[in-house]
């Protein structure tokens, strides 16, 4: 899908949709417990429904989208074999992969599009010191075994979601285990809401500085459960009112412990001074494209560093986010693990090409307000991966978006 973006300023109400990544802990908590949950306000993108919810039932939960939630019905008994598509999904690759490993059930994955060049690294060499083979180390990934307790040494600085696959699956089993943080941890606030979602789930987790402590025997209880709003999501209305939006930004959770809720503060400051700032983003790595976007009208020179991990998402969100403003009429070049933006008044518009990667054209969408000429973007479809709405909730506030 191709879509021409009229530049125009957004006004109106709205009201941002689920979080993607409390979806996605809600759902796999809930489908460990033995018994019937539901979950409100589930996220519906295709990273949900059809990848972790596809996973999960691939594993033997029984999950049904009723009139007002999602009904999720444990696993029980795991099958002796699944095949999982994790679709273009990296959290339900490296959620799902430790899970299934702990249930004992011979899993084969695949996944498209960047999914087979992203790492699992941390698996390959934990799961065969814990009892689990590797019968393929390359897309379509085959385990087979059953993990066992004991203590995993994962280094912070590749991606929490690991972390989080293995609290998850540690928790299932009857020895205790302990996860050591080998170096600094970045994305600290999503192994939080990991953590939080176990909790409300009856499993808990002891921290400590650098370590996890998860006692065996635990058991997953049932309930119900209603998923926030996302500040990922969130991060794009709120660039645009940034950027001279006249926007009600609804539904925000501002104790949220999703580490995303940043882009509150940085929002508000250029709000007050339309200054350049300097921001590490090691901990808000999905704020990195829209975070640009607003660089590109800051008075100054702006920094986003500690970006280093963005190489290795969808696509190279470094590369890519660079090459697509610049396009536009942006000054943006990569440091090493950091993004350079040289602020201007204005952009002129052009055609940028969305590399599958759904945070581009929502980021791209949003830096139209400030465009002299309309923004083409080339497969803006992507946008259906966390946000299928995106273009008529963006329509909604006034905004011009026709498919070509």
């Amino acid at each position: 899908m191709n879509i021409r973006i009229t530049p125009k300023y957004l006004s109106g109400k709205i009201l941002v949709p689920p979080s993607k990544s409390i979806s996605h802990r809600a759902l796999i908590a809930a489908a460990l417990a033995d018994g019937e949950s539901r979950i409100y306000n589930l996220l519906d993108c295709v990273d949900i429904t059809d990848a972790t919810i596809g996973a999960l039932t691939a594993l033997g939960a029984e999950i049904e989208q009723c009139d007002g939630y999602t009904r999720v019905r444990g696993i029980g008994k795991a099958p002796a074999e699944a095949f999982i598509n994790c679709h273009e999904s990296g959290s339900t690759l490296r959620f799902i992969m430790p899970i299934a490993a702990a249930l004992g059930c011979r899993s084969s994955f695949d996944g498209r599009a960047n999914l087979p060049n992203r790492p699992v690294t941390p698996y390959f060499d934990q799961f065969e010191k814990h009892g689990v083979k590797f019968l393929s180390k390359t897309m379509p990934y085959i385990t087979e075994g059953r993990l066992t307790g004991g203590v995993y040494e994962i280094a912070g600085n590749i991606s929490s979601q690991f972390i989080t696959g293995f609290l998850f699956a540690l928790a299932l089993l009857e020895e205790d285990s302990v996860i050591k943080i080998t170096s600094s941890l970045e994305s600290r606030p999503y192994v939080d809401l990991t953590i939080d979602a176990m909790k409300t789930f009856g499993v808990t987790v002891e921290e400590s500085e650098n370590e996890y402590r998860i006692k065996g025997g635990q058991k997953y209880r049932p309930c119900d459960y209603t998923v926030e709003a996302d500040m990922s999501q969130a991060a794009f209305f709120c660039v645009a009112k940034a950027l001279g939006a006249e926007l009600d930004i609804q539904g925000l959770n501002y104790d949220s412990l999703q580490g995303d809720r940043e882009i509150l503060r940085i929002t508000d400051e250029f709000t007050k001074t339309g200054k350049a700032f300097d921001v590490n983003a090691s901990q808000i790595p999905d704020l990195v494209p829209v975070l640009t976007v607003l660089g590109c009208f800051a008075e100054g020179t702006s920094y986003i560093r500690g970006c280093e991990r963005l190489k290795i998402k969808e696509c190279d969100r470094l590369a890519v986010t660079s090459e697509e403003l610049n396009k536009l009429g942006g000054k943006v070049r990569v440091e090493g693990d950091t993004l350079v933006i040289e602020g201007v008044k204005e952009l002129s518009g052009g055609e940028c090409d969305c590399h599958t990667d759904h945070r581009i054209p929502m980021s791209l969408a949003v830096a139209s307000q400030r465009c002299k000429h309309p923004v083409i973007l080339r497969g803006a479809e992507c946008v259906s991966k966390s946000y299928p709405n995106f273009f008529e909730d963006f329509r909604s506030l006034g905004g011009i978006a026709d498919v070509i």
